[in-house]
């Protein structure tokens, strides 16, 4: 007997000999997978933090024009933008011990676990603050082992690499609130038409018991049981010292003031704009289509709220409603190239094509003040004379022989000014002017007023018949307006990332690439389309404008078979507006050739009305002024019954005065005497019948 218990006493120990080694051996295998967890969750680094959030797009006075989402409205705000007690009120009724814990409460597991044991089924949660943070970022809502498992190593990481506000920070702005809304500023401005930063006691322990169950506990759906968990909140939020029972009695009782939409929930303001934005945020910054959809980002962005619902406004009224004519319109401030309104077309819906910027029609007459700049460049003064007729040019290396016609076969059948023949668009002229100067020097000019559009090297080219787009000529223009500076067309001021960090800011620079005094020359001889001091074998092309004007404009209007132009600017602000059909078919409806000028001076003048009326700048020095007579270009005498003050870069005004109109030659002052008349300088290069 004694034997046999030795036996079962030494036979029993080896097991427990055995059993504590294995135990020792589980138990440092443990420990080494536990440190090995901790440091690849190290060796990871922070997880990513980036959800699917609403792009925003402001105007430039700061109010929400436009948004893109998935379907979840979702706005990021930092930790010191949210008010505290809904901060204080998510913590304690999600995850009372938050700021103790280091991502997992086990005490609170355990419990769980028991009550789950208990009834049988699952009935209590014990997922901490931090873990349905991960789970929101990362995973799905299922129930499986591996999602439970990937749920704890992202929490780990997540505790590891960020601080409890951070944390916090990232929670309070993912969880869902119902009705579309995730995270609390979207939830606020929804619940209660306000900002996060502004929620008080009262509204934050109703909202911070909705994600509970957005089906259940939305005041919308039933108001009853929101209340019954907001005074659970309030109560909690006692035991945790964070407010005083009165404090919590005085939020039960307050009233609450529910909105039930969205500040921002269907703006569709300037949508054709809106897509130039995108498109810049694309092109010019290089962003991806996701990041620019779903990124969370905030673009301060050029529009004029005012301006855009006038140019609107401005087309729908005088366009007739069963047209089918088509219109573009551009509007941008000279000095720094903001884009101030856009229309791509009337309507949207039925096509989102932007004739604005993508449509590419022929300019007709108005890329003439590009050439006629560049014949200033060259020695040319508004008062050139040239000759007006029908005219056939003939070429000896094989071209065919061309002869451009003025508008309704018009034209002068002598000498007009350089400065008439661009009121009245004389075509035959620009031909004499632009070949005269070398085919190419209009390609190089449009360049440098921004122009990339490729443009033809031929003789009609000076008719505008080489394609641009409406952006580009507006900005051409803007040249003029603002004193010769580069511009380019600005429709994004500011983009910041969902923290509120500056990711781009426009810094242009506008250095100078025109000549001052020409260019002020070229935006005075452009005043000339709405003076009937230069009409002559026809009126001005701005005559129709010319009693709708309160204050000084530059402009030109073009025409081509299918198309209509009038691109014109004031000190402020230059507009350019297209008219014509998409299929490029011709138009004959005389109202249909009116439209262009109808828009750009209504509009100019209703975007102006609340502006200071101002002369275009003049360059300190480099030119002079003075009164000639427009017919001939030279000095107006007392006799002259019209007189036109005209600009010229000095050196190059006339010097001899004008003696048709007067009566007694022998009593006329010597000064007003002119030199024998010489052949005109243009006709010793060319010989054109």
């Amino acid at each position: 007997m004694e034997l046999m218990t030795d036996q079962r006493f030494r036979k029993t120990l080896k097991y427990i000999r055995a059993l504590f080694f294995i135990s020792l051996i589980g138990m440092v295998l443990s420990i080494l997978f536990i440190a090995g967890v901790f440091i690849y969750a190290k060796v990871l680094g922070p997880p990513p933090l980036s959800v699917p959030q609403s792009t925003l797009y402001y105007s430039a006075d700061g109010e929400v024009i436009g948004e893109s989402n998935n379907g979840q409205k979702r706005y990021w705000v930092s930790y010191d933008k949210i008010a505290e007690p809904i901060l204080e009120a998510t913590v304690a009724i999600e995850d009372r011990k938050f700021y103790d814990h280091n991502g997992f409460d086990f005490k609170r597991i355990i419990g769980a676990a028991l009550a789950d044991v208990k009834a049988l089924s699952k009935v209590q949660g014990a997922s901490t603050i931090t873990q349905q943070y991960a789970r929101n970022l990362y995973l799905v809502h299922d129930k499986t082992w591996k999602r439970k498992l990937t749920e704890a190593f992202y929490t780990i990481r997540l505790e590891m690499n960020y601080s409890k506000k951070e944390i916090l920070e990232g929670y309070i702005n993912t969880i869902y609130y119902g009705h579309g809304a995730y995270g609390v500023q979207a939830a606020s401005q929804y619940y209660f038409g306000k900002n996060a930063s502004d929620l008080t006691l009262a509204e934050s322990s109703l909202l911070a018991g909705v994600p509970k169950g957005p089906g259940i506990y939305s005041p919308f759906i039933s108001l009853e049981k929101a209340k019954k968990r907001q005074k659970i909140i309030l109560n909690t939020m006692v035991q945790n010292h964070y407010i005083d029972k009165k404090e919590a009695e005085s939020a039960i009782q307050a009233p609450l003031k529910f909105v039930g939409k969205y500040p921002h929930a269907k703006k569709e303001i300037a949508p054709y704009y809106q897509d130039a934005v995108r498109n810049a945020l694309k092109n010019q910054l290089h962003l991806d289509d996701r990041t620019i959809a779903l990124g969370g980002l905030r673009v301060y962005t050029t529009i004029d709220l005012e301006q855009q619902k006038i140019a609107e406004e401005t087309i729908s009224k005088l366009v007739a409603k069963d047209s089918e004519i088509e219109v573009a319109l551009v509007s941008m401030n000279p000095k720094n190239g903001y884009v101030k309104a856009m229309v791509g077309g009337r309507n949207y819906e039925k096509s989102p094509f932007n004739r604005a910027i993508q449509a590419v029609r022929q300019p007709g007459s108005t890329v003439k003040p590009l050439l006629y700049y560049a014949a200033l460049e060259q020695g040319f003064t508004p008062s050139t004379m040239m000759r007006s007729e029908p005219t056939t040019f003939k070429f000896q290396d094989g071209q065919p022989d061309y002869a451009p016609h003025n508008y309704n076969s018009q034209y002068a059948n002598e000498e007009i000014t350089l400065a008439q023949a661009l009121a009245l668009s004389d075509n035959v002229i620009a031909v004499k002017t632009h070949l005269f100067l070398g085919e190419e020097v209009l390609i190089d000019t449009a360049k440098r007023f921004g122009i990339a559009s490729k443009m033809a090297k031929v003789p009609s080219l000076a008719l505008g018949t080489s394609g641009v787009r409406v952006i580009e000529m507006a900005n051409a223009y803007s040249h003029f307006a603002n004193g010769g500076k580069e511009v380019d067309p600005i429709f994004i001021t500011r983009v910041e990332n969902f923290q509120g960090d500056i990711i781009y800011e426009n810094q242009s620079e506008h250095k100078q690439v025109l000549q001052p005094e020409q260019t002020y020359v070229m935006t005075q001889m452009l005043t000339g389309i709405f003076d009937s001091k230069l009409n002559g074998y026809a009126s001005v092309t701005g005559s129709t404008m010319i009693k709708s004007m309160t204050r000084p404009y530059a402009g030109k209007s073009g025409t081509t078979n299918s198309d209509n132009w009038m691109i014109g600017y004031s000190p402020q602000l230059v507009t350019a507006v297209w008219t014509g059909y998409d299929s490029g078919k011709a138009i004959y409806l005389t109202v249909d050739k009116t439209y262009a000028k109808n828009i750009w001076i209504h509009f100019m003048e209703d975007s102006l009305k609340n502006e200071p009326i101002k002369n275009f700048k003049r360059p300190k020095n480099g030119v002079i002024g003075v009164y000639v007579n427009p017919a001939n270009g030279k000095l107006a005498s007392k006799e002259c019954p019209v007189k036109r003050f005209t600009y010229f870069v000095a050196g190059t005004e006339p010097t001899d005065y004008c003696t048709d109109h007067l009566t007694n030659t022998k009593q006329t002052n010597s000064k007003h005497k002119e030199a024998p008349k010489k052949k005109p300088w243009y006709k010793k290069i060319w010989d054109w019948n």
